[in-house]
């Protein structure tokens, strides 16, 4: 019986994991920075001892992604620095790593799904400090470990576009939402799904990457218009461009994901981000 732990598992993943996990016959150690703190290495070592772990799920991360631009340190700190202590644990007690990264280590001037060989070029800070963590892993080039890219995450938990938008629908008659930034999107209890129905099946010689968020394609535009039809609110969602809503952090414009490879080597099927929706808001009681 494999003993995990899971960091990070009061955020969105982490939470739908924990959720999840009495359907799978593993002992889990679900912490968060209150319980452990993995920019302590000898703090992680002795948990790792104590616990006997042999698979580390790492889903803790710094993902305010305009605070970044400003938290640089801490952002490194959480994406880059703490990655290195579980990778160093993990090369020395022979661990098995599943690490949750993200599409924005990619620029969004691609004309095609990326691919997961493709170039990376991070436009902001918490794309770089992800990208950082990324490449630790890959120098140390562990074993029976994967990288797993995703993006536009949203879950029954936590805070996220889909609440966001339930809220605001609520209270305004009209709404501007981003028409000109393309993604895939990826419903967190969707993921933690794969990561748990695919544990048992990773077996690598050295670090592979991997890409995973629901099927389809979609703009935040349209992600706001299937919210409020599924909720059966009379909010007006008019589509505007980037430049009308300015943030501090540069985003993608074209973010698409290619998940042929996850599907092939682990023979799994990749949900439509509508049905991921209906569910998430069906939990949320919001499913009119």
């Amino acid at each position: 019986m494999l003993n995990i732990l899971v960091t990070g598992s009061n955020g969105q993943v982490g939470s739908e994991i924990k959720e999840l996990s009495s359907n799978y016959p593993y002992k889990f150690c679900f912490t968060d920075r209150k319980e452990l703190d993995i920019s302590n290495l000898q703090d992680i070592r002795k948990y790792i001892i104590e616990n006997n772990i042999d698979t580390i799920i790492n889903c803790a991360a710094y993902t305010a992604v305009d605070k970044a631009e400003i938290e640089q340190e801490l952002a490194d700190k959480i994406n880059h620095l703490s990655v290195k202590n579980i990778v160093m644990l993990s090369n020395e007690f022979g661990i098995k790593l599943i690490h949750i990264s993200t599409d924005y280590v990619f620029d969004g001037t691609n004309f095609k799904p990326y691919i997961e060989n493709d170039t990376t070029n991070p436009q902001n800070v918490y794309g770089q400090t992800k990208l950082d963590g990324e490449k630790v892993i890959l120098e140390y080039n562990l074993k029976n470990s994967i990288i797993i890219r995703t993006s536009w995450v949203y879950s029954f938990y936590g805070n996220n576009f889909v609440k966001t938008m339930l809220r605001l629908g609520k209270e305004k008659e009209s709404l501007g939402v981003i028409f000109d930034q393309i993604g895939t999107l990826t419903y967190a209890k969707d993921l933690a799904k794969t990561i748990l129905e695919i544990l048992s099946k990773i077996n690598t010689q050295k670090v592979e990457i991997y890409n995973f968020s629901n099927e389809g394609v979609v703009s935040w535009y349209d992600f706001a218009k299937e919210i409020m039809k599924m909720a059966k609110l009379p909010c007006q969602i008019n589509p505007i461009e980037t430049y009308q809503y300015p943030t501090p952090a540069k985003r993608p414009h074209y973010s698409l994901l290619n998940k042929s490879k996850i599907k092939k080597d682990f023979g799994i099927v990749i949900p439509y981000w509508k049905d991921g929706l209906d569910d998430c808001l069906r939990r949320l009681g919001e499913r009119r």
